[in-house]
């Protein structure tokens, strides 16, 4: 991680997330930790990992990817709101300990972006006519629009 042929990490967006919905009363302890696990504690740990290679080079860049979730909580994603709840802190954290070093570190928290995870959602014709409606594009997000058109970002999501 901290060189090779390409030269040393720069950027590291943190962009791992997944999603087990089901009400709280019936949620299985381990897929709270499964959760977690993907969306907060591995952003600590790739996180932490980068910022061991940046510090001593006094520049970088951690981009931790929240949700809209961050603040607002729907029924049956407990683990998933937490998760983007507690990155959201991290993410502050990271920025208390390490600013200094000269990183960057920032939370971006999209709106609702159409992938795979939330097909189901788009789905929901009920569901889909409130992010429609409520969304100044009156479209729901895409991956290309967190990535941006012109960055020149490698299609397999590593940033180097």
């Amino acid at each position: 991680m901290g060189g090779g042929a390409r030269g040393p990490l720069r950027i590291l967006v943190n962009n791992a997330g997944i999603q087990h919905r089901v009400p709280m009363l019936e949620l299985d302890v381990a897929d709270w930790e499964r959760v977690i696990a993907t969306d907060l504690t591995s952003a600590f740990l790739v996180g932490r990992e980068a910022a061991r290679h940046m510090i001593p080079r006094g520049r970088g860049k951690i981009i931790n990817i929240c949700s809209v979730q961050t603040d607002l909580a729907r029924p049956t994603i407990a683990p998933y709101a937490a998760a983007k709840g507690g990155l959201r802190n991290l993410t502050r954290a990271m920025t208390a300990e390490w600013a200094g070093s000269g990183l960057q570190i920032n939370g971006i928290a999209p709106g609702y972006i159409h992938t795979e995870m939330t097909q189901n959602l788009v789905d929901d014709e009920q569901f889909n006519a409130w992010i429609l409606g409520r969304t100044p594009a009156h479209r729901w997000g895409t991956v290309q629009d967190l990535a941006g058109r012109r960055c020149g970002w490698p299609r397999t999501g590593r940033i180097l």
